[in-house]
């Protein structure tokens, strides 16, 4: 995607079922292969070891490009050293045992559906804790307060344009609109923004859509039950729901919540990357069935730290 911040978001949800739900048919999960994988370790070998690769890739985890004896082993089966070692930063991450094994938990982890904003861009590790530290991984230095963590190089929007417009493509479903419009209003009670919606799509400075696999920002969608939405860093404006995924705006186990994704995809519009407190607006992960419709202690100080209180 040429990111430039995009705090993707392992988070998406479409389609109407019974009245306020939106949706296509449950399909396989497209982290599904993690479950044979259960129990590999460094060493071991597997068809579904490339997927998984793949998989910590996408989400920044993993690169094998600067590795000259490795060139060729992301299309390897073999769990290698450095397939482990990208488990073990996951699994810190996340809160979970720091083993470098494909243990249940972790994979319970793994196959959660989620944003599709990487958790570390260009070596820059979003989720790690720190108190007023800065941290480095490779050559790229960050900064983090609390739990809550920015786009690297910290994008915002100038103070000149705290004033935002919001629009939706046409076909957008209402009960979308109505979560949307929700979720804009809980953070302009916790911020100096104001949002305000426009009918012009084109000219709005955040657009809202849903869409489907490779919809032309360079990170296509992937299908029910994995990648559920993402959005851009500032200014950007871009904020996309995967249109393959069930959705609805009242609390449902067999659909994923408008509002709940809606506030965390904004808080990417707003700057704010991944949070490491499970339970923040800003997390990661959302199973089907989570409603999360308030900011959290975490969510509302990284805004404040960004913009000011």
């Amino acid at each position: 995607m040429a990111y430039r911040g995009l705090l993707l978001l392992s988070f998406a949800l479409l389609a109407l079922v019974s009245q306020a739900v939106l949706a296509q048919k449950n399909g396989a999960s497209p982290f599904g292969f993690l479950n044979h994988l259960q129990g590999c370790q460094k060493g071991d070998k597997h068809k579904d070891i490339p997927k998984l690769k793949n998989y910590l890739e996408r989400f920044g985890y993993l690169s094998y490009e600067n590795s000259k004896n490795n060139i060729h082993a992301a299309d390897q089966d073999e769990f290698d050293n450095l397939l482990e070692r990208a488990l073990k930063v996951y699994q810190r991450n996340f809160h979970l045992n720091v083993s470098g094994v494909l243990d249940s938990e972790t994979a319970s982890s793994l196959t959660t559906p989620r944003c599709g904003v990487p958790d570390i861009i260009n070596g820059t590790n979003w989720m790690r804790v720190g108190n007023n530290h800065q941290h480095q991984l490779g050559h790229n230095s960050f900064h983090t307060t609390a739990h809550y963590s920015f786009f690297a190089g910290s994008p915002r929007w100038p103070r000149n344009q705290y004033s935002l417009t919001y629009g939706f493509r046409a076909g957008t479903p209402a009960a979308a609109i109505g979560a949307v419009g929700r979720a804009f209003r809980t953070w302009q009670a916790n911020t100096q923004f104001i949002f305000t919606r426009t009918s012009d799509y084109t000219n709005a400075n955040l657009k809202i859509s849903f869409e489907r696999r490779d919809h032309g920002d360079g990170y296509p969608f992937d299908g029910p039950r994995g990648i559920l939405a993402h959005a851009f860093a500032p200014t950007n404006g871009w904020f996309h729901y995967d249109g393959d995924e069930q959705w609805s705006d009242v609390p449902t186990q067999d659909a994923f919540d408008l509002e709940s994704v809606a506030l965390h995809e904004i808080g990417h519009l707003l700057g704010l990357g991944h949070s490491q407190v499970q339970g923040a607006v800003m997390w990661p992960n959302i199973p089907s069935g989570t409603t999360l419709r308030q900011l959290q202690n975490d969510d509302i100080q990284g805004i404040r730290a960004l913009y000011g209180a």
